[in-house]
């Protein structure tokens, strides 16, 4: 392919040369004002020596033309495995390629586009802004987009050099049903009414008649709850939580016949349960030196409502002092133990002794709300071995331990046990030690273990701290009254605050201090799982996957009954994790991924982009258009048509610069003239 022009190479510059020739018009004009009969002649003079200044020169190039380019993007995301769109896609591909390869001068540069990084979802229009950036603008001839229309970054959509087109995947009778959280708490005070807000939408052509369906709710991954709801109303639910630390409330309603994906028909609103208030009654028995210990611990806490009563003289002791001498306020058994006693979150019973103080009716009040959910700790002291012991009382019924009636007068150091090695309550609880070690207590009052009691702490091969769980609520006996010790710093002391907060919040039931638990952390595409439990042997989590597969995690152990595992996700989503009885929940990312919050086809999001470069929507299950060269200017679609808009690109390999006319030509030429011009002149004025 050769191309030839002419070019100029001035030997002076051209305003100089526009200048002589502005002189040269007004020399020729003056000449046929005055009437000089050769003027025409010396005009053709004057534009010669002009056009000879000029340079003119033969341009010759030889071109190798260029193929033109067709850009095709292939989205290959989430959403495009839905349905049957994956066939749809590889068959428009393979039409695409076959008709390009058919094509001389034309070939297909392809570029795949999968889910963004995190939750950007389908990033379209950043893919063809790169694609473009790398290839030669001006061979550009047409952009071809294989898609679902369900691109996430349309509002960066670049200018396309050629016609764009996209091939709409999909089909106009797909449906869809999604689950949609629109206002959920982050936080939460236990016992206290909140609210979610959440919608169950229909997209697409979804089925007539199809108005209400069962929503599914469980807590932690509980027992699920069913409700009967509207669809396409936004619906709003009450909840209240129970326990501190995370909240986990699974929300989903079955898969439909016919919908594209159940993804989207599950999510996940994790709440952060905390306490307003921790009211915790302290009722001592008589003064001791551990009665300021425990009073100063408690109160340390400004989360902690703390009600305080030490009994200085019980009523059998007559001394003839009045009691209006004694007592600042009456002590308000009834009160207490009758009326408000489910008000407390925790009932500590420190050194105290059957006096005829508190009836019977009203300790058999507190192991009734034992039963219900409470949790009572008692610190025993001497008088638990005796005769007016808490143990020969109704709540005598509900403690893990009983004394044998002997106290031991010994320094002993308490031990965690074997059982309390894989306690949370006392697990790791040998990091708080100072350096020679625990100190010493002085006494320990005997206990003989009940039948269901965990025997977590010893002191002389004795038992020092049974735990149990009674009916709704749980209880504590620790069997010395020389904790007090530990916080005075007595041989170096011991972690008495820690095992207090862990006691507390093992009672009150905190997730993290559950013996038998298993729970999933997310980081990133991480699940790190935790399984707590009493037990020994390996461990192995089912782990079931957003799209139902499922997978055996094996889990091991850091510590006694503490296990751990990582699971590398591959995608994010909703992620159901069961070893044995106990089962979790756990969302990467959210529970249904910016990919699946709509999935019905579209070509309307993409439409404007498109038509601003002369592209069209075409439907792939109307049919795979033809692909047509078309001219530039001209329709670029057609009724089973798509076009390209050839670019003639090309690269020059060889170019030849040779003179209009040589030198001595053009001088004969413009002498000629001069002559000419003299001689015509000459001759007209002789003649006249």
């Amino acid at each position: 392919m050769n191309a030839t022009s002419v070019i100029f190479d001035p030997a002076l510059p051209w305003p100089i040369l526009a200048g002589l020739g502005a002189l040269a018009v007004l020399l020729v004009a003056l000449g046929a004002w005055r009437g000089l009969s050769g003027w025409a002649l010396r005009a053709l003079a004057l534009a010669g020596i002009l056009f000879a200044l000029a340079g003119p020169s033969l341009q010759q190039e030889e071109r190798d033309p260029l193929t033109d380019i067709l850009l095709v993007l292939l989205d290959e995301s989430a959403s495009q495995h839905l349905s049957d769109r994956a066939d749809q896609t590889a068959t428009a591909l393979t039409a695409v390629e076959a008709r390009v390869a058919a094509t001389e001068g034309l070939e297909m540069t392809l570029t795949r586009v999968g889910d963004g990084e995190g939750d950007q979802g389908t990033r379209l229009a950043s893919a063809l802004s790169q694609a473009l950036a790398e290839l030669p603008r001006d061979r550009v001839a047409g952009v071809v987009v294989i898609s679902d229309g369900r691109a996430h970054d349309v509002e960066l959509m670049p200018d396309s050099p050629a016609p764009a087109h996209l091939l709409l995947t999909g089909r106009d009778t797909d449906w869809d049903r999604r689950l949609v959280v629109e206002n959920a708490p982050a936080f939460a005070i236990l016992n206290e009414e909140q609210e979610i807000w959440l919608r169950i939408e229909d997209q697409g052509a979804a089925p007539p008649g199809n108005t209400r369906t069962t929503l599914e709710i469980s807590v932690d991954g509980g027992d699920p709850v069913y409700h009967d709801v509207p669809v396409g109303e936004s619906l709003r639910l009450p909840i209240v939580l129970t326990h501190g630390g995370q909240n986990v409330i699974r929300f989903s309603v079955a898969e439909q016949p016919g919908e594209l994906t159940a993804r989207n028909n599950a999510a996940v609103v994790q709440i952060s349960g905390v306490r307003d208030r921790l009211r915790v009654l302290l009722v001592s028995g008589q003064p001791h030196p551990g009665t300021r210990t425990w009073r100063n611990l408690l109160k340390s806490d400004a989360s902690v409502d703390l009600v305080h009563f030490t009994i200085l003289r019980p009523p059998n002791k007559q001394d003839g002092v009045p009691v209006s001498e004694l007592s600042l306020i009456a002590f308000p058994t009834q009160e207490l133990f009758l009326e408000k006693v489910t008000e407390f979150d925790l009932i500590i019973f420190d050194r105290y002794m059957l006096r005829g103080i508190l009836p019977g009716q009203y300790l058999g009040s507190v192991r009734d709300y034992v039963m219900d959910g409470g949790a009572v700790l008692v610190a025993a002291g001497p008088d638990f071995a005796t005769a007016q012991s808490l143990a020969r009382s109704p709540l005598g019924d509900i403690l893990p331990a009983a004394p044998s009636s002997h106290v031991i007068e010994r320094e002993f150091a308490p031990e965690v046990t074997d059982l309390g090695a894989r306690h949370p309550v006392t697990r790791g609880l040998e990091e708080f030690a100072p350096p020679g070690g625990w100190g010493r207590w002085l006494r320990l009052v005997e206990l003989e273990p009940g039948a269901t009691g965990q025997v977590v702490m010893q002191g002389l091969d004795r038992p020092l701290l049974s735990l149990d769980r009674v009916g709704e609520g749980r209880v504590a006996l620790l069997g010395s009254d020389h904790a007090w010790l530990w916080s005075r710093g007595y041989e170096g002391g011991g972690p008495q605050l820690e095992l207090l907060r862990r006691l507390a919040h093992w009672m009150m039931k905190e997730p993290e201090l559950e013996e038998e638990a298993l729970s999933a952390q997310a980081e990133g595409l991480r699940l790190v799982v935790t399984r707590r439990t009493l037990g020994e042997g390996a461990r192995e989590v089912t782990v079931t996957r957003p799209d139902g597969e499922e997978e055996l995690l094996p889990l091991t152990e850091e510590a006694p009954g503490l296990y751990r595992g990582t699971y590398l996700a591959p995608e994010m989503g909703l992620y159901r994790l069961e070893e044995g009885d106990l089962t979790a929940v756990a969302a990467l990312g959210p529970a249904a991924p910016r990919e699946f919050e709509q999935t019905v086809a579209t070509g309307e999001l993409l439409a404007p982009a498109l038509e601003g470069s002369g592209g069209v929507v075409k439907r792939l299950e109307e049919g795979m258009p033809a692909l047509r060269p078309v001219r530039p200017g001209r329709p670029s679609a057609g009724l089973g048509w798509i076009g390209y808009t050839p670019r003639e690109a090309y690269v020059t390999t060889a170019l030849t610069v040779v003179p209009l006319a040589p030198a001595w030509l053009i001088l004969l030429v413009l002498a000629g003239l001069a002559i000419a011009a003299w001689l015509w002149e000459g001759r007209r004025r002789v003649t006249g």
